[in-house]
């Protein structure tokens, strides 16, 4: 298993370039088997779990081919086995997004109930509910959700709480469907506007209500994925943990307005650009700032543990409330072998700064705590090792040549 080990201390300087989302990918691609045609899909970024995504679309019949640009081109006209098996499902949670397309298109599904980031519960009641509501027939036995329906019809959907997955599981598979409390994030716009270009009626994407007219069929597309606020922002804090300055481009400043404010909260000098973010804080040490995680447009939970680090060595006491998952701050256990000052109270972090962090081997314990790991490394003194990192390739391409980049001295030890 591969590990990555850091030599901390060292400022961060210079530009990196943002990828193509993930979580606005896995939809995208999932969505191309909506089409009776081939649907081409750019920007797509180099990660496990595109390469999951990608398998998975091909276990099924689909024929997917991508060049060395990872522009995908998917397509379903060969699919002939419409199941999700628990062997690719069980490493990513996002499988469960075939599920919509899949019975809308062909009337059928067999999708494994699904594994991923153990961060919380995260329960697929939604996704079946609404699919229900809409004339699907659904059972679940021996570890799958069996779905069947000839014919999705319109209703009106109110979901029961704002869930990403689920807003683009029931839009993809709405035939006619008027829908409330739909998540609002920039990925599920994404997903809307390559369904539009494709053939699709959908109104409403970044409000919450979504009002989708059915049509007949969706038809061939060429689409580019937005670029990742999660990427963005987290090189962002590693700029501002490190003490130094990053430029990060080809991103969306618009789409990062909570974590930007919070970045000014903890003095970080801040300054965007069309489609740039740079940070400034060169010389000067953090400011320990308060967080608590909610839906789009407010703080995002996929940048509550990089910011944790951040806290970890900055001057005061913050707090952060994590609302959004109930088993997401296993990070700070890690981070407290390395020196962090942090006092648990259920959902709720109480961190005081040090002046510095000291370097210890640590494990991953999901996506975003990887992310969390390898920024408390780069300031801490001493050598860190990081464990379990397939959780850092599922969602960060090319990680530690980016940082490499910006200077850090990072390395990746194959096992």
């Amino acid at each position: 298993m591969d590990k990555l080990n850091i030599e901390g201390g060292r400022p961060l300087e210079g530009e990196v370039r943002i990828s193509g989302a993930k979580n606005a990918s896995l939809p995208i691609l999932a969505a191309g088997l909506l089409a009776d045609e081939p649907v081409s899909i750019g920007n797509v970024p180099h990660l496990q779990d595109v390469t999951t995504m990608i398998e998975l679309l091909g276990r099924m019949g689909a024929t997917v081919t991508l060049d060395e640009r990872m522009q995908v081109e998917v397509d379903s006209r060969s699919l002939d086995k419409p199941v999700a098996p628990y062997d690719l499902v069980k490493t990513m949670r996002a499988s469960i997004l075939v599920l919509g397309p899949l019975l809308a298109r062909f009337g059928e599904a067999d999708v494994s109930l699904p594994g991923g980031c153990a961060i919380g519960a995260r329960p697929v009641n939604i996704h079946v509910a609404g699919l229900q509501a809409m004339g699907a027939e659904i059972s679940i036995a021996n570890g799958y959700i069996r779905a069947r329906a000839k014919r999705l019809h319109g209703t009106r959907l109110v979901l029961d709480t704002v869930t990403v997955t689920g807003t683009e599981n029931l839009m993809m598979a709405a035939a006619l469907a008027d829908g409330e409390n739909a998540a609002r994030e920039p990925e599920v716009v994404d997903l809307a506007d390559c369904l539009n270009q494709m053939g699709a009626r959908i109104r409403g994407a970044g409000t919450d209500t979504l009002i989708i007219d059915g049509v007949e069929r969706l038809h061939s597309a060429q689409y580019s994925v937005l670029p990742d606020r999660i990427e963005t922002g987290t090189y962002l804090v590693a700029g501002a943990i490190t003490q130094g300055w990053v430029r990060t481009t080809h991103t969306r400043p618009q789409h990062l307005d909570a974590v930007l404010a919070k970045l000014v909260e903890a003095g970080v000098q801040v300054s965007t650009g069309e489609d740039w973010i740079e940070v400034d804080m060169r010389g000067r040490r953090p400011r320990a700032i308060d967080l608590r995680t909610a839906p789009y447009p407010a703080f995002p939970t996929d940048m509550q543990a990089q910011f944790a680090a951040l806290n970890t060595v900055a001057e005061g006491v913050g707090t952060i409330i994590e609302t959004i998952f109930e088993n997401r701050f296993m990070h700070m256990l890690e981070m407290r072998r390395m020196g962090a000052e942090i006092r648990l109270e259920g959902n709720t972090a109480i961190i005081k700064g040090v002046e510095h962090l000291q370097a210890a081997p640590v494990m991953a314990t999901d996506l975003r705590a990887s992310a969390s790991l390898v920024l408390a490394g780069l300031v801490a003194k001493g050598r860190t090792e990081i464990d379990r990192i397939y959780h850092i390739d599922r969602g960060y391409e090319a990680i530690e040549e980016k940082l490499s980049g910006l200077g850090a001295e990072i390395k990746r030890v194959v096992r």
